[in-house]
Order: structure tokens, then C-alpha cells, then sequence
């Protein structure tokens, strides 16, 4: 079983991808909304809510858990992968595809606080995008946008586009999404950076590396080559009507089969 958690809802933007690479597998989402957002905590509070809910995956039998959560792999992967004998696969920044590939030269990068000051962050843009110029924007309020279900509002745009236009204005022809509710808003965000503007979604590459590391334990005998694919749902908040219908926009026309429960956790 391959065990997905995130802060709330954002997460399901990668699961969409797990689920188009790997459509046989068994999927557990824990939508952690009850304690969303991450950004704004301190790096123990991230690290003891990505503890409990590892925790709790691989007790309902998970061999491999994505992280699927900017701020949760920048504060709390190292811990888990130190903790645990299972792999853990973790949002990669994707500041990486868009410093290689700015025609302008400058980029920009929508992140939560929490990603910004993350060490894996910090060597990626020292590795890749020393030579591109880096506009950083602290998305706050986006992922809250997400979480109540009001991704296409005014009150989104209006928001969206105190944080975009600068961005644009500045030159950059990349907009790095650093933070899985980013994807949710694409559309509005898309409205704001023009057609001319790459906006850059690490999910699909998430979702290869998964399958890599599956095959893997696979051809290691660690978990059975043959699966009955089945995806559960779980949130530790009370908005259960909006994980159902968020994973209803994304999930193929059966998705009604899928299973949903509240848990305390």
C-alpha cells in the first residue's frame, strides 16, 4: 500500500498523479486539515504531526509513504526516513527545470514560509538557480483558499493577484508551485501569468519516482507484484463533503467505489 499525507486537501493534486501512474495500486490519503496549515508552525510541531500520521499509515499497512507536503518534507522527511524502515518519497523543489529552462532569466517561486526556510530549498536554489535571478512570494492565505473550497472567487483572484502580477512584472517566465494546494488555484493563477509564463508542477515527477522506488521493493520481494487497486480517504478535520468533492473533480468517472472516514488523530 503506498500511504500519501498532506496538511488538508492539496496533497490530492500529487495523489491524481500516484493514481495516473500507478492506477492497480492501494492508496491512503490522510488529509491532516484538522491541523492545516503547516506553513505558519514551528519545524517540531510539522515534525510530531508527520510522526503520528507516519505512524498511523504504516499501522493500516503502508510500504512506502509520500510525503505530499512542500513543508512537511522540508521540516520532517530527514526525521521519518531516520525513524522508519520503509521509504519515504518527499516533494522535490522544481526550482531545478525552471532555472534550466528561463529564456528571460528570472524566475519566481509561490512557497509557504515553511518550504522557504527549509534546508532542502536552500541547496537546490544554491545547486541550480545561481545564475537565475529568484523571485521568492510567500503564498499566505492560498492554501486556506483551498482548504474552504474557494479556488475560482474573487477573493481568490484578488489574492492570487497581489502575489502574481509582481512576479510577472519582474520578468520571470517560470512560476515554480512550492506547495502541493498551489496546483488547485493553476487556473487563476494561469489568468494572471499570461500564456507566455511555464507554470511548473512538480506532482508528475513525484509520481515517476514513486513507481521507480515500487518497482524496487517489488524486484526485491518486499511487497506482492500483484495488486487489487483501492483508494481510502481519510481527514482528521470535519469538511469530509469537500474532500469527497475535490477528489470527485479529479478522481475517473468510478470514483463514487472510493472510501472516505473521518479519523482523530
Amino acid at each position: 500500500m503506498i500511504g500519501v499525507f498532506d496538511s488538508g486537501v492539496g496533497g490530492l493534486s500529487v495523489w491524481k498523479e500516484l493514481f495516473r501512474e500507478l492506477p492497480g495500486e492501494k492508496f491512503l490519503y490522510v488529509s491532516d486539515s484538522g491541523h492545516c496549515p503547516y506553513g505558519p508552525k514551528p519545524k517540531e510541531e510539522v515534525i510530531g504531526r508527520a510522526t503520528a500520521i507516519t505512524e498511523y499509515l504504516i499501522s493500516r499497512g503502508a510500504d512506502i509513504v509520500v510525503v505530499a507536503c512542500n513543508t512537511a518534507t522540508a521540516a520532517a522527511i530527514s526525521h521519518l526516513r531516520g525513524s522508519y524502515p520503509i521509504p519515504f518519497v518527499g516533494m522535490e523543489p522544481a526550482v531545478k527545470p525552471a532555472a534550466i529552462n528561463t529564456r528571460t532569466g528570472a524566475i519566481g517561486v509561490l512557497a509557504t514560509k515553511g518550504t522557504f526556510k527549509g534546508e532542502l530549498y536552500l541547496r537546490t536554489l544554491h545547486r541550480f538557480a545561481s545564475n537565475a535571478r529568484v523571485i521568492e512570494q510567500v503564498g499566505e492565505g492560498l492554501v486556506e483558499l483551498v482548504e474552504e473550497g474557494n479556488t475560482d472567487t474573487p477573493q481568490a483572484r484578488e489574492i492570487v493577484g497581489k502575489y502574481v502580477r509582481p512576479m510577472v512584472e519582474s520578468g520571470v517566465d517560470h512560476i515554480v508551485l512550492g506547495c502541493t494546494h498551489y496546483p488547485f488555484l493553476e487556473k487563476v493563477i494561469r489568468a494572471f501569468a499570461g500564456e507566455g509564463v511555464e507554470i511548473v508542477n512538480p506532482a508528475p515527477a513525484i509520481a515517476r519516482r514513486v513507481s521507480q522506488v515500487l518497482e524496487q521493493l517489488k524486484g526485491q520481494g518486499k511487497v506482492s507484484a500483484m495488486n487489487m487497486g483501492s483508494n481510502t480517504f481519510v481527514t482528521t478535520g470535519g469538511n469530509l463533503e469537500l474532500l469527497k468533492r475535490m477528489v470527485g473533480d479529479i478522481a475517473p468517472d468510478d470514483f463514487e467505489t472510493f472510501i472516505y472516514n473521518t479519523i482523530d488523530l
